[in-house]
This record gives structure tokens, C-alpha cells and sequence, in this order.
């Protein structure tokens, strides 16, 4: 595992590395308690946290309590405390900061190793309950609700002056897709859509349905149409096999680009009427929302293109 150890003592610090160096495990070693907490939140690669109380500057309790917000907004960590006092009180205070366990030093090697086989089994458990939670099962894509907490995130940068683009689409007559050749086919396109999707720049989500959607980060509107209509028109060559079948499917496509000040929501509703124009002026084509207004209308951005329903 790797793990960001906190100590006051070089001495410590460098005995307790070396134990868990030889025990298999990745150390990050701080004496310094601000640079472990810059570490901590700049690496998303932690799983545990080892501290002591008394690191200078912050102090293991304030690490503690840091470990616990980002565990519970980003990723799994788990937090054990250390001390050399046995004060109760001292133990309670460290499980009240968000502490999952807690030692004494210096740490027997044995009982440090079984606290950190017990640490793997839970943070294992815990990702495995995030992947569940955030993951599409059919196709791997992170769903709606991790691609939504990415675009609040891209948002709140974009604000700061990045450009920050949203493509939207969906897989064109997919209900014909069902109705000819069964939902088994449908999940094969879906499956097939989304790995030409991670083919491609971007940070992807399925919505739900045949919708799915691709963040843009560090992109403006026309190289997102552009980036876009590549992934249409890759879309469009991909040839799915079903059983005596070959089958090709088509997108509707919409993109737009956040404006400081906007809402998710707010963009994606952009993108949303930008898709619904793609759809009602012929399908297989990609529209791009006006950038100059908050959204409620959207213009092509390029010629329409021939429409393609269905191949096979």
C-alpha cells in the first residue's frame, strides 16, 4: 500500500519507513506536518495515513481530520494515529478527528503489519463500493452521477479563466436498434459506442439510456466541435458484429462551452438544446450551442452532413 507516514522524529520516521519499506509497502516519510498535508491532498494515490500527534505546523490531529474530508469526497484513505501516551482520552480525541485506528510507538512490527492487512481489507472494500456507486456496469463509463461531480469540479476551474467544453450525444433510432434485433444487440452497441468513446480525448460518462457525454477540459467551443465531429464520424465506421448481422449506428450530437458564472446544470442544458437541434434537423451531425448567450438557442457550426440511419 502506500502509505504517507507523519512523524516528529527523524529517527522514528526513518526506523518506521524502513519497516514498512521491508514489509512491502510504498512510504511517503514527513517530519513536517504542513508538507504531509500538501502531499495528502495532492496525491490521490494515498491509502493510509500513519501520523502522530505531535508533527509541528499541523498537527496529526488537524491531518487526521483532512484524511477524513477527502475520504469522504474523493477516495478511500484509511487514518491511524499514533502516540506514546496510552491517554484514553487522547485515543478518543483521535477517533472524534476522524481516525480509523490507533497504535502505540514505537509500533511492534506484528501488530503494525496486522492493523495494516486490516486497513487494505477495508480500503479494498471501500473502492470496490465507489467503483459500484459510480461506475456503469454495461459499459465501464463512469454513470451519471461521477460524470456530474467531475463537470461541478471542471466548472469551478473553468471559472478561474480555463476554457472548458461539454459534448453531448445520443445513439440515433437506438430504439430500433431493440425492437429488430433485442436488447442483447443494444447492449453490444452500447459497448461498442463507449470504446470508441475512450479512444478519444476527454473525460466520458454514460447519462443513462443511449446518452452519453464527454467533458472537455482546456478546450474552447470550436476545438470541441471539431474534437466532436471526430468522434461522430469515428462512431459512424465502427462496424458492430451481432449474431448473422453487421451493424452500424449514427449519433446525434451537441456541444457547448461553459460561461463563467454558469451552473452545471446550466450547461449541460445548453448542451441539451444543442443535441435536441442536432436531432431535429436530421440526426448524424454535431451542433454547437451559441457561446455568446446563457443557452436557449444553438446554431450548426460547420454544413449539415448527409444523415445516416442504419446500416447492415
Amino acid at each position: 500500500m502506500r502509505i504517507l507516514l507523519a512523524d516528529p522524529s527523524r529517527i522514528g520516521l526513518k526506523l518506521m519507513t524502513k519497516m514498512l519499506v521491508d514489509g512491502g509497502h510504498e512510504v511517503l516519510p514527513f517530519t513536517d506536518g504542513a508538507a504531509a498535508l500538501e502531499c495528502l491532498q495532492g496525491d490521490d494515490g494515498v491509502d493510509v495515513l500513519l501520523t502522530s500527534f505531535e508533527v509541528p505546523n499541523v498537527s496529526g490531529l488537524e491531518l487526521c481530520w483532512e484524511a477524513r474530508l477527502i475520504a469522504n469526497s474523493r477516495h478511500p484513505i484509511y487514518v491511524v494515529a499514533m502516540s506514546s501516551s496510552h491517554d484514553r482520552d487522547r485515543l478518543i480525541e483521535a477517533l472524534d478527528s476522524g481516525a480509523d485506528d490507533f497504535i502505540t510507538k514505537p509500533p511492534v512490527a506484528t501488530e503494525l503489519f496486522a492493523r495494516l492487512r486490516a486497513a487494505e481489507r477495508m480500503t479494498r472494500a471501500q473502492h470496490e463500493l465507489v467503483r459500484l456507486a459510480t461506475i456503469d456496469p454495461l459499459t465501464a463509463l463512469p454513470n451519471r452521477r461521477a460524470f456530474f461531480d467531475r463537470a461541478e469540479e471542471a466548472c469551478l476551474r473553468s471559472g478561474s479563466g480555463s476554457p472548458l467544453s461539454v459534448v453531448m450525444f445520443d445513439i440515433d433510432h437506438f430504439k430500433r436498434v431493440n425492437d429488430t434485433w433485442g436488447h442483447d444487440a443494444g447492449d453490444l452497441v452500447l459497448k461498442a459506442v463507449a470504446e470508441v468513446i475512450r479512444r478519444h480525448v476527454g473525460s466520458p460518462g454514460r447519462l443513462g439510456g443511449e446518452e452519453f457525454a464527454v467533458l472537455l477540459d482546456g478546450w474552447d467551443l470550436l476545438d470541441a466541435y471539431h474534437e466532436a465531429e471526430r468522434l461522430r464520424a469515428a462512431i459512424e465506421s465502427t462496424v458492430i458484429d451481432i449474431t448473422d448481422t453487421v451493424l452500424r449506428v449514427t449519433v446525434s450530437v451537441g456541444v457547448a462551452e461553459h460561461l463563467r458564472g454558469q451552473s452545471v446544470d446550466q450547461m449541460m442544458k445548453n448542451v441539451d438544446v444543442a443535441l435536441y437541434a442536432a436531432k431535429t434537423s436530421g440526426r448524424n451531425r454535431v451542433v454547437a450551442a451559441q457561446s455568446s448567450s446563457a443557452g436557449d438557442h444553438a446554431s450548426g457550426v460547420s454544413d449539415v452532413v448527409q444523415t445516416i440511419y442504419l446500416a447492415c
